[in-house]
Formats: structure tokens, sequence, C-alpha cells
């Protein structure tokens, strides 16, 4: 497997898993933010999400910030580059299935 599979598949495995897209999804939002305020109104252990984060962090899904007792964690966009790029291999596939459903469409509603 080259570096870029790797990635991928490291990307797909961190992402894969609903509460930690959940997690990236609340620190996507966010400009920053602690364990603390992602652990509080989640029904998820504080230590959970730490593993969480962890997991996305090693998948350069997210940066993290330590300030006196606190990290903060922020989105990092570029980490879904590789997986973004590996998509897009598939772009012709779904663009004429995309122009199959619409002349499907104007068939059954001229």
């Amino acid at each position: 497997m080259n570096s870029e599979t790797t990635q991928i598949t490291i990307l797909m495995r961190a992402l894969a898993d609903p509460t930690r897209r959940a997690v990236f999804e609340r620190i996507a939002e966010a400009d920053e933010i602690t364990v603390a305020e992602l652990t509080r109104g989640s029904g998820v252990t504080q230590g959970a999400v730490s593993q969480h984060l962890k997991a996305l962090k090693q998948a350069g899904l997210v940066a993290e910030r330590p300030e006196g007792r606190n990290v903060y964690y922020r989105a990092q966009p570029g980490g879904l580059l590789p997986l973004a790029d590996w998509m897009s291999h598939y772009r012709a596939f779904w663009r004429k299935r995309f122009n199959n459903i619409r002349s499907l469409l104007k068939e059954i509603d001229p």
C-alpha cells in the first residue's frame, strides 16, 4: 500500500465511527473548542471524547493548541484533501449517473 492509500484508509476509518464524525463536525463548526465543551451535552464521556480526538488528530483532521490547563482543538480542513482527491477520480462516474437521472426525469415529466 502506498502512502496516499494508507492516508485515505486512516481518514475513512477515522470518519467511519458516527460518534467520531459528530465530534469532528462540532469541532469544524467552532473556531476552537475544548474537550470539556465537546463532552458537555454529547452523552459521551470525557475519556471517550479524548480517544476520538486522538484518532482525529492522527488522521490529520484536527490540531490542538494547549493553553494553561486547557487544550483547544480546531479542524484542519486540509486533512480531508486526500479523501477529496480520491473521490475526484469518480467524478466522471457520478456526472454520467446524474445526466441519466436528469434524462429520466424529463421523460417522466416532460
